[in-house]
């Protein structure tokens, strides 16, 4: 007999399975009762109860997870395994308890057999004997087929373990009802089989109680047992029926709530269908509306390009109706002129009508008056020439005496003018001597004096001397130059009588000199302004820190004095090393600070984290210098925040000591950079951070607990410029002052703006090394070899030498007005010129923009980025642009704009600071003719810019002869120092003279 045990499951994971499903199937032994032989009426029977329990047993059995269940996560698919384990124990425990009772019937029929046996007669002992072995076997092959059947249930259980194992998470909810119908369907399944066992006893226990009915009255003690038996199985098979129905009621009402679970996530199934739909639908309208705003972006900068379009179509308009308008006039001028030299050649012709009937009559009318006058005159000769003669012999004898006189009174004349020349040579200045000699004895008088090895007396009269350029002291520096030092000085020293004082003395204090130590514009104007001074006939001496990275190749005679100078910093004393030398004919000291910190050997200049402490030490040390050596000149000049320290330091600390002789100027050349720091930094120095952090002194006006060095320059100096008169006026505005224009107004009486000025030895296009060709105003020539020399050096083309370039050297700093040198580049190229700019950034963003830009025209024909710093190609750029932009936001003073017109380049800047002070537009009539040398424009945008670069294109293609006087009118101008430095003079000497004025009363 085959039993079939079917297992089936519905595993779907979420990537989309197909159902799994699972049959067993078992063969159970066929029941002995096959084999019995013919019978009676009761083995008739028996037989009948036979075939009866075969067919029971020919039932299938199905262990089945209903289909309408969805799956189980890993944690309830446990929880089953559990479940199904305790089911499969309770019912091995059910079946143990039935093979027990199987085993007493078994023992009961083998008792009732063998009484049965003994009663009856011979003949009918053999068929009972038969009867109850057939019980025995089919009773033990039920006991193997339910063996099989356990065994086959725990093998299936295993499999659903196996594969509830590969299951997937889903839903709260359906976890719990699917434990739920899990439990209830065990309970199902262990309920029909313990009922199906039951009937299939009891049908058994009926069968023997009918076949043993008829058999003795020994048989009632077993029925009696038996029939007790039936009653508790069946009170036991009437509960487990009760429960049986619960269950099923229960099973029915899950699976009603399973379907209602099933159509709500069919339902959410289509919600996320309609999700992923929209999502869909959002991408395609997100990529739509991508695309729309990349050509909403491309419209709307076609549609800027139409406005700028408009705009130039607007301006072309009015100019062609203006050039209409004046080609109106002109047409009618010209028929003017052309009907006026039609009267005027009619009146010529009568004119010379009216000559030649004049010149006829006037000839008759000569030819007889000159007849009689020629005789009056020949008659009037002849007499005056007896005269003549009369006088001759006369006159040749007193000359003959006066030219004897003469003779001797020049030979007295020269001997008197030798005499004279002799006298001033002995009295005069030596001139001829460069300055840069005279800056060398002054260097060694002044180290003799620091080593003591003059006194301070002597000192100062050799130092006077020197300063006076005397040609004596040369004289003896000359003839023992190549002597030691002992006997120069023991010549020096014959020198007793005090020179009369020939100028000031003026030191300045700074952190910069061209061209050892520059950053920017600061080193240029210390030099370039002490050079004008020293020309003057002042004395000028420069203090500068001794960095690492110094030129050092351009200082001159450059020597460690044997001395050290001990400064106050930080509660103690540090020693300085004290260095001398000239650069470029100036006198200058450097100092090297022995501190720990080692503040000027950083490889830079400036951009330190402590820089506040490194220049307030240098302005302590520089006046220290001044003190001990026993210095007293008329004027310290300080520059910038970095030796904004010298004025309070000098009035705080230094005039208490005997230092007291000097007025202090500081010049702010850009008050962007105000080097402000906590107030408790300024101790260090040596100065009261408590006296001097107020609102009337050094304290910032923006924050309290800061302290401002250049508001404390601007109130501790007696005199205060910046370097353009225009930056002046702007300063003293909020947004120009940066915080400081209340301070400034404040002391706007010693608050000047004098134009910077470049230097025209260094600037200077004739005597330029760097260049191809060298020019001058008179010869331009030059220029435009330089500009193919410039176009070969960077890869320009060269087809069309007139086509116009634009030049542009700055840093890339947004004060420059980064935006609108970026849009020029475009500009120009748009108009059909050539751009090429020199420079680079400390802004790393605006130097990754430019070398963006530099990348994109790399191999261009007409444009080219040089993103670095290089003062050779700088004076060829100079030379070679016909234009060069300055479209600065906000400039001090700029020495581009002066730069490039010393080179016939024509500048196109910004009207602010000091480019509105040294650039004045061609076509502003407001402006004298003679001072138009340039492009302006008023406002930082790119229609302004365009506006000035689109004049200068246009003058330059349509004028060119104008353009070439332009050229050369602009490199006449005097850009020289020399008027800048009038104006500091005049300042010194007023401010010199009220401090004397002041000491008298």
């Amino acid at each position: 007999m085959e039993m079939k045990i079917s297992n089936c499951f519905s595993t779907q994971k979420w990537c989309g399975g197909a159902p799994f499903s699972r049959q067993v199937n078992v063969r159970f032994y066929p029941l002995p009762s096959q084999r019995l032989p013919p019978a009676s009426g009761k083995m008739r029977q028996r037989r009948n109860f036979s075939l009866q329990n075969k067919k029971k047993q020919n039932k299938t059995i199905n262990i089945e997870r209903p289909p309408d269940v969805d799956l189980q996560s890993s944690d309830d698919v446990d929880s089953d395994t559990e479940i199904m384990s305790k089911q499969s124990l309770l019912s091995s425990n059910q079946e143990v308890s039935i093979e027990e009772n199987v085993d007493t019937l078994t023992e009961t029929k083998s008792s009732d057999e063998i009484t049965y046996s003994s009663v009856d007669s011979n003949e009918e002992r053999q068929p009972s004997s038969v009867h109850l072995k057939d019980l025995i076997g089919m009773i033990r092959n039920a006991e193997k087929n339910i063996h099989l059947l356990n065994e086959a249930r725990v093998h299936a259980l295993e499999e659903l373990q196996k594969v509830l194992g590969e299951k997937e998470d889903l839903h709260g909810k359906i976890n719990i009802l699917e434990m739920k119908l899990a439990e209830t369907d065990a309970r199902l399944r262990v309920a029909s089989q313990e009922k199906t066992h039951v009937e299939l006893l009891e049908d058994q226990l009926e069968k023997l109680k009918n076949e043993l009915s008829s058999s003795r009255g020994s048989e009632e003690n077993v029925l009696h047992v038996n029939n007790s038996v039936p009653l508790s199985r069946s009170d036991f098979v009437n509960s487990l029926s009760e429960e049986f129905d619960s269950l099923r009621k229960e099973n029915i009402l899950l699976k009603q709530d399973l379907q209602a679970m099933k159509s709500e996530i069919s339902l959410v199934k289509e919600t996320d269908e309609r999700i992923l739909m929209l999502e869909k639908e959002r991408s395609v309208l997100e990529s739509s509306l991508s695309e729309l705003e990349s050509k909403l972006a491309a419209s709307q900068e076609d549609v800027s390009e139409l406005s700028s379009l408009k705009s130039e179509c607007k301006n072309l308009y009015e100019k062609v109706e203006y050039l209409q308008a004046l080609l109106a006039k002109a047409t009618k001028q010209a028929d003017q002129a052309i009907s006026v030299l039609q009267q005027n050649q009619e009146l010529r012709k009568k004119v010379d009508r009216l000559e030649e009937s004049l010149e006829e009559a006037s000839i008759y009318k000569l030819s007889s008056e000159k007849l009689q006058q020629y005789n009056e005159q020949m008659q009037q000769k002849i007499k005056l020439l007896d005269e003549r003669l009369q006088r001759s012999d006369e006159e040749i004898q007193s000359y003959v005496q006066l030219h004897q006189d003469s003779v001797k009174e020049f030979q007295d004349t020269l001997n008197n003018l030798k005499n004279e020349t002799k006298k001033k040579a002995l009295d005069e200045p030596v001139n001829e001597m460069p300055l840069e000699f005279w800056s060398r004895l002054l260097l060694m008088i002044e180290g003799w004096s620091m080593e003591t090895k003059i006194s301070k007396d002597d000192a100062k009269l050799l130092r006077e001397l020197v300063w006076k350029r005397d040609g004596s002291i040369c004289d003896a520096y000359m003839s023992c130059k190549e002597k030691n030092d002992r006997e120069i000085l023991a010549a020096f020293l014959k020198f007793t009588s005090s020179p009369t004082r020939p100028g000031l003395h003026i030191i300045h204090i700074a952190a910069e000199l061209a061209p050892v130590a520059k950053v920017g514009g600061l080193g240029d104007v210390v030099a370039g302004l002490g050079k004008a001074l020293q020309e003057k006939g002042h004395l000028v001496e420069i203090v500068l820190p001794k960095y690492d990275c110094m030129q050092y190749e351009s200082i001159k005679d450059m020597k460690v004095l044997d001395v050290v100078v001990e400064s106050y910093f930080d509660g103690r004393l540090y020693k300085n090393n004290i260095w001398t030398g000239t650069v470029e004919g100036l006198p200058v000291y450097f100092i090297e600070p022995q501190h720990p910190g080692k503040f000027f050997c950083r490889g830079q200049l400036y951009g330190e984290h402590d820089d506040f402490k490194r220049f307030s030490f240098f302005s302590r040390v520089a006046l220290e210098l001044l003190l001990q050596a026993e210095k007293r000149p008329d004027i310290i000049h300080c520059h910038d925040w970095q030796t904004a320290f010298v004025a309070p330091l000098y009035w705080e600390i230094y005039v208490p000591k005997g230092l007291d002789s000097a007025r202090i100027c500081f010049t702010c050349h850009n008050f962007e950079y105000q080097g402000t720091a906590p107030a408790s930094e300024l101790t260090s120095c040596g100065l009261d951070a408590y006296h001097l952090n107020k609102p009337d002194r050094m304290q910032d006006n923006s924050a309290n607990d800061r302290i401002n060095p250049v508001k404390g320059a601007i109130v501790f100096s007696n005199i205060v410029t910046t370097v353009s008169p225009t930056y002046a006026q702007e300063v003293r505005s909020a947004q120009g002052g940066k915080g400081l224009h209340a301070t400034i107004n404040s002391h706007s009486k010693k608050f000047a703006g004098i134009l910077n000025g470049i230097d025209t030895d260094a600037w200077n296009p004739a005597y330029d090394n760097f260049l191809k060709v060298q020019y001058s105003a008179s010869d331009i020539d030059g220029k435009i070899e330089n500009k193919e020399a410039l176009r070969r050096l960077l890869g320009l083309s060269s087809s069309d030498f007139r086509q116009p370039l634009v030049g542009c050297i700055t840093r890339l700093v947004p004060q420059k007005g980064v935006h609108l040198i970026r849009h020029a580049i475009y500009r120009t190229l748009e108009l059909g010129g050539q751009f090429v700019l020199l420079g680079s950034s400390p802004v790393p963003h605006i130097q990754r923009e430019f070398e963006d830009i530099g990348n994109h025209f790399q191999n261009h024909e007409h444009a080219r980025l040089v993103l670095k710093y290089d003062d050779a190609l700088s004076h060829l750029i100079y030379a070679a642009s016909d234009m060069l932009i300055i479209p600065s936001i906000f400039e001090p003073c700029g020495l581009t704009q002066m730069i490039a017109m010393r080179y016939g380049s024509i500048p196109i800047a910004r009207k602010t600071g000091g480019l509105n002070d040294s650039v004045f537009d061609v076509d502003d009539d407001s402006i004298p003719l003679q001072f138009r040398n340039g492009f302006t424009f008023a406002t930082a945008d790119e229609q302004g810019f365009n506006n000035a670069l689109e004049r200068a294109f246009n003058y330059y293609m349509n004028n060119a002869e104008t353009w070439k006087e332009l050229v050369q009118k602009v490199m006449s101008i005097d850009f020289s120092w020399d008027s800048s430095a009038s104006q500091y003079e005049e300042l010194y000497e007023k401010a010199v003279l009220r401090a004397r004025a002041a000491s008298r009363s």
